[in-house]
């Protein structure tokens, strides 16, 4: 059996220059959460599996990813590190790479440009190309009302899952699970799976799309949006079998430790690291 991973992530703008950590609500009312070096540096300490950092608004605001804070980050953190935003070009991972991150994730680039994911694997190898997927759920109120997308029935009715860019900001009309599929095959070795309708709501995973994702693909997904306590967590692993669960507010701020949630997941025959 393989061990399921938990991943703390780390929401970062540069609104100061050390950079600054935020947790919004469906990628939206930002609020301060932390200095991203000391979290990061804790939450190693804890236990951690990996952590990803993602530059928020790299993409919108045309810039470059914060490698200045992935160089300090790494140098007390010995964990896999993923970073997130802004890496449009082979050239930025092999930059991230070099400041001492181990993945790289891209979502805006690679919807514009998808060779960039065959064009980075061959280079930095599969393992450190993730993609990264801001889905929506769109509801309708028949299947044939959506024809060329995948439509699922879900607790609340039919709906497909609809592809955002720049950090939620503007959406594509892109399928998720054919764009996901589309990634596995271009190259991308993991899927970041974050679902727009659950960030930050602490409702819980977004389990039908986190299914629909990983039945789709035969490479990791990482379930992201939405967890609220351990349970949520537990079942992103037993009901949607996701290789990873990622999570932000539980962990920032002080309301569950890394190490009660792996003992949780643990008594509940969860196979976690300790």
């Amino acid at each position: 059996m393989l061990t399921k991973r938990i991943i703390p992530c780390l929401d970062c703008d540069l609104q100061v220059p050390e950079g600054r950590v935020v947790k919004g609500v469906e990628f939206k009312e930002i609020k301060y959460a932390g200095n991203p070096v000391d979290l990061a540096t804790r939450y190693y300490e804890e236990g951690a599996d990996e952590i990803v950092i993602l530059d928020i608004t790299a993409s919108y605001e045309r810039r470059g990813t914060m490698v200045d804070v992935i160089k300090r980050l790494t140098e007390n953190v010995f964990i896999p590190i993923c970073v997130g935003g802004g890496i449009r070009k082979v050239e930025d991972y092999i930059k991230m790479l070099k400041a001492g991150a181990d993945k790289c994730s891209t979502n805006t680039a690679a919807i514009k440009n998808p060779e960039l994911l065959t064009e980075a694997s061959k280079v930095v190898g599969s393992q450190a190309v993730v993609i990264g997927i801001d889905a929506k759920r769109r509801y309708v109120d028949n299947p044939s009302d959506a024809p060329d997308k995948n439509v699922i029935e879900t607790d609340k009715g039919y709906c497909w899952f609809d592809c955002s860019i720049y950090g939620g900001r503007e959406f594509t009309g892109i399928d998720a699970i054919d764009w996901a599929q589309k990634c596995q095959d271009l190259g991308a070795g993991e899927v970041l799976l974050t679902s727009m309708d659950g960030d930050g709501t602490k409702e819980g995973y977004d389990l039908e799309l986190t299914k629909a994702i990983n039945d789709a693909v035969d490479i990791p997904v990482i379930a992201s949006g939405g967890v609220g306590e351990p349970k949520d967590i537990l079942d992103a692993f037993t009901v949607s079998d996701a290789s990873a669960a990622l999570a932000a507010s539980i962990f920032h701020f002080n309301e569950y430790p890394i190490a009660e949630v792996k003992h949780y997941l643990k008594e509940n025959g969860v196979n976690v690291r300790l």
